[in-house]
This record gives structure tokens, sequence and C-alpha cells, in this order.
């Protein structure tokens, strides 16, 4: 493809990015404190932190069916527009139980959308000009607290955040979203006609891409270091709570600020070092971030967590946008949504996941009660083991995941 795009495409492309990271973070990051405060909502709260992950399990079926039956912007704006129903439905909840369920059903039909967006950004773009578009969708989930900011200040919604007002925005997001996706670029099914066996149904016809050995070594490695990736999403906010830190998701979204400069030195990287090197760099910013978080929770160095927070956008960059371009450059065009769809399994589902669950042992672990029968959680000894591993998984990634065949050439 041409290294130049319509400014128009480019528009409409960043436009779909800010609108599909937007709608997420509205609701989902006060989503657990307003669970815990529902009347027998403690106990569902945990099983809400797996919503993320279970959502990527209809990744690669509906990329199955953009790859072979329906434009994948008409599947984006289907599943934008039954997540807008599915949260105006949970707007009306009290009952954490169903809640879960009818959160759980909207992030089937949303997790996808990263993999769809990816897609369809990628078919229409170039390679450089993709994480200047991607970008857009890290403004888009700094730019979600505006509905907070909205909600409080003209419409009288004291704490909105803690409120079910919280899915009545998301939903508005997603209806925008899902009219957004009727201007964006066709992008049609690059397999429809051929035929099709219960593997290709289940969408399951991009594991075929593990035969290869180097995508099969960067697949695990990815796999295994999305445990302490993960650890940061899921955690970070009852970090800093414990460490006393006032705007909990004021701080937190320094990150994401960071992330609009990181986004853009990728194209950069990727054309000095290629894939292999831009994955090794970003573990060594998860060494970084761990490094920062370990003197944070041991030395109480205030640098020490603001430099772990810092280097999020380089980490989610390299490792996250890394991969989806890898994967697109390895993946055969008619296979393409369904393997965004795998690697999107690989990184927010069974990443996430078994992340989850190995911290939430460790934390455990690693808690006491003190003098008055509170339990305290020493952070210190899981950020050394999460450091630990990020070193391996460099070293690891430097050593057994070869350099892409087309970058040889």
């Amino acid at each position: 493809m041409s290294n130049s795009m319509a400014m128009g495409m480019r528009v409409k492309l960043s436009a779909m990015m800010f609108l599909q990271f937007m709608m997420l973070p509205v609701w989902f990051i006060p989503m657990f404190g307003y669970v815990e405060r529902l009347k027998d909502g403690a106990q569902w709260a945990g099983w809400c932190a797996l919503l993320m992950g279970l959502g990527t399990l209809t990744s690669p079926m509906l990329g199955m069916f953009a790859d072979r039956f329906m434009n994948s912007e008409r599947v984006l704006a289907i599943c934008n527009f039954a997540g807008a129903a599915l949260l105006a439905w949970a707007y009306t909840i009290q009952d954490p139980r169903l809640l879960f369920f009818v959160l759980l059903a909207t992030m089937l039909f949303y997790m996808p959308t990263w993999s769809l967006t990816a897609t369809i950004a990628m078919s229409n773009s170039t390679t450089e000009a993709f994480p200047q578009i991607r970008v857009f969708g890290s403004l888009g989930w700094v730019a979600s607290a505006i509905f907070s900011v909205v909600g409080v200040q003209v419409f009288g919604i004291e704490n909105f955040d803690k409120t079910s007002y919280i899915f009545l925005g998301g939903a508005i997001a997603s209806v925008l979203g899902g009219f957004l996706a009727f201007f964006l670029p066709p992008t049609p099914p690059k397999a429809k006609g051929t035929p099709m066996s219960v593997v290709d149904a289940l969408g399951l016809r991009a594991l075929t891409l593990f035969k290869n050995r180097e995508f099969a070594t960067f697949g695990i490695l990815i796999l295994l270091a999305m445990i302490p990736f993960n650890w940061y999403m899921a955690y970070n906010g009852a970090y800093l709570g414990d460490k006393g830190f006032k705007y909990i998701t004021l701080t937190s979204n320094l990150g994401q600020v960071f992330e609009l400069a990181f986004m853009l030195m990728i194209p950069l990287l990727l054309r000095k070092v290629g894939y292999k090197w831009a994955i090794v760099i970003g573990l060594g910013a998860l060494v970084v971030r761990y490094s920062g978080f370990y003197l944070g929770a041991t030395q109480g160095w205030l640098a020490g967590d603001m430099t772990g927070i810092f280097v999020h956008g380089l980490v989610f960059g390299l490792l996250i946008v890394g991969s989806q371009m890898y994967v697109d450059a390895k993946a055969p065009a008619n296979l393409r949504a369904q393997a965004q769809g795998l690697i999107g399994i690989i990184t927010f589902g069974v990443g996430a996941i078994l992340s989850n669950k190995i911290f939430e042992v460790l934390l455990g672990y690693f808690s006491t009660k003190n003098a008055e029968g509170v339990m305290v959680r020493d952070w210190s000894k899981p950020y050394l083991i999460a450091l630990i591993m990020s070193v391996v998984l460099m070293v690891a990634m430097a050593i057994f995941f070869p350099k892409a065949k087309e970058e040889q050439k």
C-alpha cells in the first residue's frame, strides 16, 4: 500500500478509534466500586474483574464473520448498537448478579471491536499511519472523563462515578460509535464464498498460524508477558489507594497522556529495529515499570511510582499495538480479522484471566492482619516477582524469537 492516504480517510479512522476507546472507561473504571456498594455486591465485584478477559471469547467468531460474511465496519456497527442497548438496560439494574451477566453480554460484543477496529484501520491505511490513527484511541480513553464532568457540572448529578449514570454514559458513546461505523470505509470480507468447516465456524482457523515456529514463539512469549502486564491494568488503582494517592483515576490517566506521545514513536522504532526488537524494548519498559513500583513499595519513592505509570504508553504501544501490527503482517488476507481476534484472546482474554488469578493469590499470600485486625497488603514482593518475570521474558524474547522473515528480506 502507498505510504500516503487521504485526509478524509485518516479523520474517519481516527474518529473511530477515539469513540471506540472512549465508550469503555466511562463505565468500566468506576464499575467495581459501584458494584461493591450494591446490596450483596461485594461477592460479584470480584467476578466483574474477569469481564474483560471473558469478553474476548467471541473475538475469533466475530472475526470469522467479518472475514467471510459481512463487511467489518457493519459488524462493528452491530456490536456497538448491541452494547448500547445492554448498557441502557444495566442503567436500570440494582441486582448485582443480573448486572454482572448483562455487563458480560456487553463485553462479549465490545471486546471484539478492538480487533475489528484494528482490522478496519490497517486495511485502509498504511503501516506507518496505523499508530498515528490508534493514538486517538488513547486520547478517547483520557477524554472519557468528560462524561463525569458534564454529569456533575451541567446536569447536577452528584458523585456521577458512583451512580448508574456511568452505564448511560457508555450507552451514549456506543450509539455514537455505531452511527459512525456507517461512514467508515468499506472493508469487505476477504474469504467470502470460500468453503467453511466447523473450525472456521468457531473462528479457530487462525490457530493454524501456530504451525509457524516464529509465530508460535511470539504467541507463547506474549501470553506470558500478559501476566505481569495485566497486573498494572487490574490492580494499579488498588496499589495507589493503599499508598494514599488522593486522585487515583487522574494519576493513572497520566499513563494514557504519555501514551499519546509514545504511540507516535512506534513507526520510527519499527522502521529502525523491526518487530522483534521493538517488542524486546516493550518488555524492557515493563522491567522499568516494575523496578519503579518495587522502589515505590519498598522505599516509598514517589518517583518510582510515577515512572511505573509514565512508561505505560511505551509498554502498551510496543506490546499490544506492536503485536497487532505483527499479526496483521503475518496473517493471510483471508484470516486477518480472525487473527486479530486471536491476539485479542491471548492478550486481554487468557492472559488477563491468568494474570488476575495469579496476582490475586500472591496478594493474598503476602497480606497480613495488623493490630486492629485489618488486612495489610505487601505490594513489594508481588512487584519483585513481576520484575523478575519481566527480565526473564525480555531475555527470552531476545534469544528465542527469530527476526521476522519479512524483515530479513
